[in-house]
């Protein structure tokens, strides 16, 4: 079977975005692929974060994965610095990327903005930790949204570049499991921008903690026009917030947006917003049910991390040592 790789930000707080973006997307590929999935803490500290808080949004967020219906005994899942093998790997491929291949990231420059010369050197270097994250466990397959497609580029160009130093094909060139609708949630305030914990205005996301009124209250309020829904796609291109409306509800309701449109067409957002309203909350109210029920019994969560750990370990570790093998480096490695 191959083997899927993706990792997820412990930011806390999940919201609407990441569950049709990516989580609902790894639940459905746990029964296609052999699946790690890992909660990233390594990336999280390019940028400063709290301690305390950093260990509660780990938790939460595996306890969001777990509630979600991502099953432990299926799939593999860990915290990402529990495994050393990934900052070793990193290191490693420190020395096989090029400043000019990350200096094409665009995201780099996007979270560093104006303040470039401030920025950590890690968050620099993310890439090279990310293709370590993957080909750790010689992965075959990632799951990635549009943001995340430049640096699958560059794991490949790494892959390729470490093959031709050791004059083998040691590592595959994993490729892309483009994910099904709703890849890019966008704010519920403003359709062109994408849906984030960020944004200083709560109602411009729904959160996986959110009850069913607040739910409802951040639907009805969310931005619209007055027209309304056409009958084909091609009628919502200059509409962003109405075509996300109709992403997120054929994303939750398991069906084509068009088919959204045929059953709406002509209808306007006094109409679909109630019955948005109504699928969203048949859906996300299990989760958010089970969520809590984790957060409440947070043994259990660690159990599954600690369990996650160990058998993430159990890859890497004999992958990483043909790695030191064919790079000279002597005896094995302490972790």
């Amino acid at each position: 079977m191959n083997r899927i790789f993706s990792g997820i930000q412990p930011t806390g707080n999940l919201h609407l975005g990441n569950y049709l973006g990516a989580i609902k997307n790894w639940v459905e590929l746990q029964h296609q692929f052999e699946s790690i999935y890992c909660v990233v803490d390594l990336h999280a500290i390019t940028v400063p974060q709290d301690p305390v808080l950093l260990r509660t949004s780990t938790i939460e967020v595996t306890a969001s994965l777990l509630a979600a219906g991502i099953d432990p005994k299926q799939a593999i899942i860990f915290n990402q610095s529990r495994v050393p093998q990934h900052a070793e790997l990193a290191w490693i491929f420190n020395c096989v990327a090029r400043l000019g291949w990350l200096n094409r990231m665009t995201q780099f420059k996007e979270k560093a903005g104006k303040n470039r010369e401030n920025a950590s050197v890690g968050l620099f270097a993310y890439p090279a930790l990310m293709a370590a994250d993957i080909l750790a466990y010689k992965a075959t397959h990632v799951p990635v949204g549009e943001d995340q497609k430049q640096h699958l580029e560059l794991t490949r160009d790494i892959a390729g570049a470490f093959n031709a130093m050791v004059d083998e094909e040691f590592f595959p060139l994993p490729e892309p499991q483009i994910l099904g609708q709703a890849t890019r949630v966008m704010s519920l305030r403003d359709g062109s921008s994408k849906m984030s914990k960020s944004d200083q205005s709560d109602y411009s996301r729904i959160n996986l903690n959110d009850d069913a009124d607040t739910i409802s209250q951040k639907i009805r309020k969310a931005k619209t026009d007055p027209d309304p829904l056409p009958e084909t796609m091609e009628g919502l291109n200059d509409r962003p917030e109405a075509r996300n409306l109709v992403t997120i509800y054929a994303a939750l309701a398991d069906c084509s947006s068009q088919e959204v449109l045929t059953e709406f067409a002509g209808k306007g957002f006094g109409v679909f917003k109630p019955a948005l309203v109504d699928v969203a909350v048949e859906k996300l109210a299990p989760v958010t049910s089970a969520m809590r029920q984790y957060m409440d019994d947070q043994s259990y969560v660690l159990s599954v991390l600690d369990e996650g750990a160990e058998r993430a370990h159990a890859i890497a570790r004999p992958i990483m040592q043909d790695i030191r093998e064919r790079l000279g480096f002597l005896g094995h490695s302490l972790g």
